[in-house]
């Protein structure tokens, strides 16, 4: 096997020889599962991952997953966009003279914008290279802009080391792109065409325009912080609120603007909530359902969620809110925690987003319910106990009523309602 950091096209070799080789290696894994000594380690590598990860090498095309205004707010949410200018004249001009495409992804691999060559993009359109496609390794396999963004480093593929057979007969360059301060990865630029697009020429072309992109986005920033204007979805704090108790669904609160949001987003706002250093695709997987999920299915929604959020909020490798997070269901931990009983009841509007079944969520509501009622049961503050009696939660439980009617004094008209409530209770219960 070819170590992880042999280049694509050694100096010398010739590219089409190189391919029909890779060719015949390429067919002998797919029939075999043996990876021969041929094949580079950053390949084979990724040809495993892709398989293991259930991609049928044969599929006909990569799902387009966003088009028009979804498109248009995707681009919008990137802090990416506005490098563009800076990708057209250094790569996009020059690569079209070549007969090449140029593709810029986000960190999720949705391709954000292709441009080129018109004949080449017309004919990388029937592979589903196009803005909006989801080229991420998982769903697209072995490939420059996906296994960049897989591995944080560049990627050179040549032709049949492409473990999809619809795209062995390109080939491509990608340099990952990150925070040039905080290093964290937001998407890829990528070279695709012919074998021209797998040699070390290009591979310095694109490495130097991703330098001089990082550049523009530590400029961008300064200039904003020089302006006091915070312009950057990268550097932008949102102050965010979260109501999830007693609520089918979330309501997200920012700037005084209330947004009811689907299940499936509040699900997953919530435990990203709940998880300040952030969460994996498979940890998120797996908090959402007990049912298997793929990291595709989660990373579409994620990028779902990221529409309906303030830019620069949501985060990836892992997935983490960035900014100040409030929540209802912080504020009842808060007060129990701090002792504030009767705080802690009054914050507490019923069970977290009783609609859910989501793993996570119902071991979310299972603590909490469990917490406050431990807590009151095991304190002296009766006000705090009637008041969880008489709503929803605890207007059936015996043991609560039972723990105010001792807590109040023999013969007061209070614990006579309240011993009237337990026999009611008895009655109906029996």
């Amino acid at each position: 096997m070819r170590g992880a950091d042999a280049p694509a096209v050694p100096p010398g070799a010739d590219a089409a020889s190189l391919a029909r080789a890779l060719a015949d290696l390429h067919d002998d894994f797919l029939a075999t599962g043996r990876i021969a000594a041929g094949v580079r380690r950053l390949v084979a590598e990724s040809w495993r991952r892709s398989l293991t990860g259930g991609l049928d090498p044969e599929n006909p095309s990569v799902p387009v997953r966003f088009e028009g205004d979804a498109l248009t707010l995707l681009r919008s949410r990137s802090p990416l966009t506005r490098t563009m200018p800076v990708v057209r004249r250094l790569l996009v001009e020059a690569a079209a003279d070549a007969g090449l495409v140029v593709a810029l992804s986000d960190a999720d691999g949705q391709l954000l914008w292709v441009e080129g060559d018109h004949g080449l993009r017309a004919r990388a359109e029937a592979m589903g290279f196009v803005a909006g496609a989801d080229w991420s390794e998982t769903v697209a396999g072995t490939n420059a802009p996906g296994t960049a963004l897989r591995t944080g480093r560049a990627v050179q593929i040549l032709g049949p080391e492409h473990l999809m057979r619809l795209v062995t007969p390109w080939s491509c360059t990608a340099v990952p792109v990150r925070d040039p301060d905080t290093g964290e990865l937001l998407g890829a630029l990528d070279v695709t065409g012919s074998a021209e697009a797998a040699r070390s020429q290009t591979l310095a072309l694109v490495r130097a325009t991703v330098a001089v992109v990082e550049a523009e986005l530590r400029i961008d920033r300064l200039r904003d912080q020089a302006s006091a204007v915070p312009r950057s979805p990268v550097r932008g704090a949102a102050r965010l609120r979260l109501e999830v108790l007693g609520r089918s669904t979330a309501v997200l609160e920012r700037e005084g603007r209330r947004t009811t949001l689907g299940l499936r987003h509040s699900e997953m706002l919530l435990l990203l909530s709940e998880r300040p250093g952030g969460l994996s695709g498979a940890e998120l997987a797996v908090a959402l359902s007990e049912r298997e999920q793929s990291e595709v299915t989660v990373r579409a929604e994620v990028s779902r969620l990221r529409a309906v959020l303030p830019p620069g909020v949501l985060g990836s490798r892992p997935y983490a809110l960035r900014g100040e997070v409030s929540s209802d269901l912080a504020d009842v931990r808060r007060a129990l925690r701090e002792r504030r009983l009767d705080e802690a009841v009054r914050a507490y509007a019923g069970p977290v987003l009783p609609g859910s079944d989501a793993p996570g969520v119902v071991d979310l509501r299972l603590d909490l319910s469990v917490a406050l009622r431990e807590r009151l049961l095991a304190g002296d503050d009766v006000e705090a106990l009637l008041t969880y009696g008489e709503s929803p939660a605890g207007r059936d439980d015996a043991a609560v009523w039972q723990a105010a009617a001792r807590r109040l004094p023999p013969g007061s008209e209070r614990r006579r309602v309240v011993e009237q409530h337990l026999d009611a209770l008895e009655l109906r219960l029996a």
